[in-house]
């Protein structure tokens, strides 16, 4: 028995947004009491930004469970003014890992929106100004300016004395149970705090930051999952393969995400240009091997992992969350193909699996958008459904046995050449639902900070995927009264497990990676409030 992962109410979608609820009042107050400072220079702007910083310390540093709403409304304001400072130097998306309307948004405090990180699916401009591209996240300026320019501090890295005596009490709280803990200054890579670092522990969900690392090692950010239609000749077998694309939708407006009506369209017109009117219909999942069935067995949680399925084999409209999931995901997508045939005058028989031989000739194809947004949409929203198969795809590409264990050699060879400490860690799965894996502290801390360096720059959207604290994903209801825009953190959660990891810019403007994991939690609820409050006191720590 788990617990599932915390869900936003509504899925996240490239080019369909929503509002990610009102800016908390203390929030809209910073920006406004702010608004005029951003009009001077940086240069102006940094000695009052230290003044800020300085006033709010104290207050946060010294007690167990910091005034958080203090730190916030400060931090909020001090981040806001330092975006004045780097706003004319960021560039777009590829160079500085944010977009220019989600910067504009930190600087002026007046648009919101976007579910998820919004990268537009089918154009490099994610300005947010193109047609149909979606509103910026109302991403705090100090998590914008972190990832913008992590080496780019207004003083040294914290003192890891000063960290443990802020952060050592926090961590001791008996709700958290068994906990091992990193801090790490993403300028230098070098770790600040560490406690039983090297200790593998369940990690739950932050399990998916490995797999995101290692699937953008292996296959680059810019891969697309293609799904496609193959004929074979002398026959009348048309056969749909499955590239392994969880998120192919058959919904009628496919948002910027492979549609099975396009590919069955396009098809179709192919079909008529050989005379075919009436075709035998076959599906192809041999992508994959092994078991298509998760350990946990049948759960709502993910589907079964297979190379073809269409909305990642989802009995309702939603996109993401715990749903009943249909028993056979691939007959289920085929079955769907065979009907957008007949809205276009092909017959079909019933299908079934069948495997696309090398004689076959392809007719249509229909990709996904790239990795860096799928991996982004799975940090948001802890998809475990597009994890499983990244972490296939992962193996695929590393010529690894596409299945479970194939999964688990390549994940671990990608993190070696990344030059990563893995040792303890096991990966049964890409998604953090078995309860076998085993991750520590120390890898997942060193893990991100890698993925800030610009010489890994293949690695940044693990970091740009991360739920922001307060206004997106799976954060979007939690440290409603601490560190809201400044945490950016993957959760993690199962009966007796609470995990956090990601980073935090420090009121010094230090950018730094942590990860915090506690295993023997007996409530869930205090467990993670324990861990927001640890997250919450690094942000607000200037440490020295």
């Amino acid at each position: 028995m788990f617990v599932p992962e915390l869900r936003p109410w509504r899925a996240a979608r490239p080019h369909v947004t929503r509002f990610a609820g009102a800016v908390r009042p203390s929030l809209a107050r910073a920006a406004e009491a702010v608004r005029p400072r951003l009009e001077r220079t940086a240069t102006a702007a940094k000695p009052r930004v230290a003044r800020l910083v300085r006033a709010v310390s104290p207050q946060a540093a010294r007690t167990r469970k910091p005034k958080t709403w203090q730190y916030t409304a400060g931090a909020t304001t001090a981040g806001l003014a330092l975006a004045a400072g780097v706003v004319t130097a960021a560039g777009p998306w590829d160079s500085t890992g944010q977009r220019t309307a989600e910067r504009d948004r930190a600087a002026a405090q007046e648009r919101t929106g976007g579910a998820d990180h919004g990268r537009n699916a089918d154009t490099s401009d994610t300005s947010g100004t193109a047609g149909h591209a979606p509103l910026p996240a109302p991403s705090a300026a100090s998590v914008l300016t972190g990832l913008g320019g992590g080496t780019s501090s207004v003083k040294a890295a914290p003192n890891g004395k000063a960290l443990a005596g802020v952060l050592g009490p926090l961590l001791d709280a008996p709700e958290l149970g068994t906990r091992s803990a990193a801090v790490v200054d993403v300028a230098t890579g070098k770790r600040l705090y560490g406690e039983g670092a090297s200790e593998p522990l369940v990690p739950a969900s932050t399990t998916k930051i490995v797999t995101a690392a290692a699937a953008l090692t292996a296959l680059g950010p810019d891969h697309r999952l293609t799904t496609r239609t193959a004929l074979e000749p002398d026959t009348k077998e048309l056969v749909l393969v499955g590239g392994g694309d969880p998120t192919l939708t058959a919904r009628k407006e496919a948002d910027g995400w492979a549609s099975l009506r396009e590919l069955a369209a396009d098809t179709a017109e192919a079909l008529r240009k050989h005379d075919l009117r009436e075709v035998t219909l076959s599906y192809d999942t041999t992508l994959y091997a092994g078991s298509d069935l998760h350990p946990i067995g049948v759960n709502g949680n993910l589907a079964r992992v297979t190379a073809l399925m269409a909305d990642e084999a989802r009995t309702d409209d939603s996109m993401s969350g715990p749903v009943r999931r249909v028993p056979d995901p691939a007959k289920d997508a085929a079955a769907k193909f065979a009907s957008f045939l007949a809205d276009h005058g092909i017959k079909t028989t019933s299908p079934g699996p069948s495997k696309a031989t090398n004689r076959a000739e392809s007719l249509a194809e229909v990709s996904s958008p790239p990795l860096s947004a799928l991996v982004e949409r799975m940090l948001t929203n802890s998809d475990n459904d597009i994890a499983e198969a990244l972490a296939r795809q992962t193996a695929v590409a590393s010529g690894e046995r596409a299945d479970f264990d194939g999964a688990d050699q390549a994940i671990r060879a990608r993190l070696k050449r990344l030059g990563l400490p893995v040792d303890g860690a096991v990966f049964k799965d890409g998604s953090g639902l078995n309860r076998e894996d085993r991750l520590t502290a120390g890898l997942l801390a060193a893990l991100l900070a890698k993925a800030s360096d610009p010489a890994h720059p293949e690695l940044r959207p693990t970091l740009t995927g991360l739920p922001v604290a307060g206004f997106t994903g799976t954060l979007t209801s939690r440290y409603t009264d601490g560190a809201a825009g400044i945490v950016r953190a993957k959760t993690g959660t199962l009966t007796g497990v609470n995990t956090l990891a990601g980073t935090v810019v420090d009121q010094d403007g230090r950018l730094l990676s942590f990860a915090f994991l506690a295993t023997n939690t007996t409530d869930p609820g205090a467990a993670q409030s324990a861990l927001d409050r640890t997250a919450t006191a690094l942000a607000s720590c200037g440490c020295r």
